[in-house]
């Protein structure tokens, strides 16, 4: 009988040899350079993740950024920053101090666009972990430039925060003010004697309601108020007259200091959270409205509740209506049981891997009633769901369910099994099968997405990696897209491949057309 291990079927030899391990040991496929600094661009966390520790995940970072050209780097954080990532834009840049300087001085306020990341780009830059360990002469301007030209405003919001704090990063840079009412703002900042006369009107007020709280409440950030002693009604007030996401984000806040007892109160915060063209205006993604579902504490009204499922129907309305067969197969192995932005002591988020897998998969039944959805661990999961059901009853539903081995196969084996016809597959897992290893040079995943393709040749595969391992169960090719992260913007992306819109470099590709 002839050597099976030589002499296999043309169908398994035409599939793409695998060329590394993933976290499990088992066959992967390794993701190019770039497509893995892209990756970790827009998930990773710089936290402990099931697979990876916050280490492991600066080191791949920072061994990239030396090989891959500094352009692309310097795109790569732009592209990182409108998506929202508060971390990994600002380590970005820090590398470019050292490996471009005058590609760092060209993208700095496009990454540095708030507060915020000013003290993340300090902090990172201060670390010692970038090669460096002081600011330096032209990043060191920089940072003085943006505490001089930012608007009073945007400087006081700043001040919120610590490690470091808007002090700390005024004491270290010795900004020259621009102006008298720059100097007594920052002198105000770092606790030196200022001219009360010279302060910004917006300070003055906020000094003058800490001396006095009766006065009118001053125009400042939310967090500057919470630490004084406000009534229940001014807790109201702050919750009138706060934005769409503050007022989503601070529920359970305003659950504690009595904001639902204040007559009224639970109807108009239930209006606002359900008002469409709030949510449109605050550009809400269903990620944001899924996590204030996941941590509203028991004291949060019913009405409130239902108010958020409500715009979360309404957030949905971007996930494309395709007239495919479809298939989405969200992973509910233990390895998604953990914080989708990883383990960070005091701050882990409730939301894990597996509540975004769940998210997508039910938003697309939501919008195409007659996707399949095929919840996989060591096998398929079984799971009755209704696309008339709200998104968020049936999240929970695949959410709660699994906790198995990770087999990415699985649910291709059962199509394979039922010869099904269909037009799109959708995976939403961390990547990191294992249960269908063997010794083959290919995945178990590749091998029934062949069989599968066979049979419907237009078919085409999207795998979302929710989680910066840098592997893959299956090469990127005409009919096979991996995509990572987890926002909102991976449903139009999903589409657009679906139809034939874009190809399979459309991520890295999109950060190569960022102009810098």
């Amino acid at each position: 009988m002839a050597n099976n291990s030589l002499f296999a079927s043309v169908r398994g030899a035409l599939l793409p040899r695998t060329d590394t391990l993933n976290a499990e040991g088992a066959p992967a496929y390794a993701y190019e350079p770039r497509h893995k600094l892209a990756q970790l661009a827009v998930t990773g966390c710089l936290n402990q993740t099931f697979y990876a520790d916050a280490e492991a995940q600066l080191s791949n970072v920072l061994a990239l950024t030396r090989d891959l050209d500094p352009v692309f780097v310097a795109k790569c954080a732009i592209y990182a920053r409108e998506r929202g990532m508060k971390d990994m834009p600002a380590v970005l840049l820090a590398t470019l101090s050292v490996n471009a300087p005058d590609l760092m001085v060209r993208v700095f306020d496009r990454v540095v666009d708030n507060g915020k990341m000013l003290r993340n780009f300090v902090q990172v830059m201060r670390s010692g972990q970038v090669w460096r360990k002081s600011l330096g002469s032209r990043p060191k301007a920089l940072v003085a430039n943006w505490l001089n030209s930012t608007s009073v405003e945007a400087t006081v919001k700043a001040s919120v925060g610590q490690s470091p704090s808007l002090a700390d990063v005024i004491k270290m840079v010795h900004p020259k003010p621009r102006d008298a009412e720059r100097a007594a703002l920052f002198a105000w900042l770092i606790g030196r004697p200022y001219d009360v006369s010279a302060l910004p009107d917006i300070v003055r007020a906020y000094e003058a309601f800490k001396r006095d709280p009766s006065t009118e409440m001053p125009d400042v950030p939310f967090q500057m108020l919470t630490q004084l002693p406000l009534s229940r009604e001014q807790w109201a007030a702050l919750a009138k007259r706060g934005g769409w996401q503050m007022v989503r984000m601070n529920l359970n806040t305003f659950a504690r200091h009595g904001v639902f007892e204040v007559s009224g109160m639970s109807a108009l915060i239930a209006k606002r959270l359900g008002d469409a063209k709030e949510i449109r205006k605050a550009r809400v993604l269903p990620y944001q409205l899924l996590i204030a579902s996941l941590i509203a504490g028991d004291e949060i009204p019913h009405v409130v509740r239902k108010a958020l499922a409500k715009a979360l129907e309404i957030a949905i309305a971007n996930v494309p209506e395709l007239d495919q067969r479809i298939v989405v197969c969200p992973d509910v192995s233990g390895s998604m049981k953990s914080a989708v932005t990883g383990y960070r002591k005091g701050a882990t988020s409730k939301v894990r891997c597996v509540d975004v897998a769940a998210l997508v998969a039910a938003a697309f039944l939501r919008r195409n009633p007659a996707t399949r959805v095929l919840p996989f661990e060591n096998q398929v999961v079984d799971l009755d769901l209704s696309a008339s059901d709200e998104v968020l009853t049936n999240a929970v539903k695949l959410a709660s369910i699994g906790g198995g081995g990770t087999n990415c196969s699985a649910p291709l084996a059962r199509l394979n099994a039922e010869r099904a016809k269909v037009d799109l597959v959708v995976f939403v897992s961390d990547n990191q099968s294992w249960v269908d290893a063997t010794r083959s040079s290919d995945t178990g995943l590749m091998r029934e997405w062949a069989q599968l393709k066979a049979r419907n040749p237009e078919a085409k595969l999207v795998l979302i990696d929710l989680q910066p391992y840098g592997t893959t169960q299956s090469v990127e090719r005409a009919d096979v897209l991996n995509v990572g992260g987890f926002s909102d913007a991976v449903f139009q992306v999903v589409a657009d491949f679906a139809t034939g819109e874009i190809g399979v470099d459309h991520w890295v590709g999109k950060i190569e057309a960022v102009e810098v």
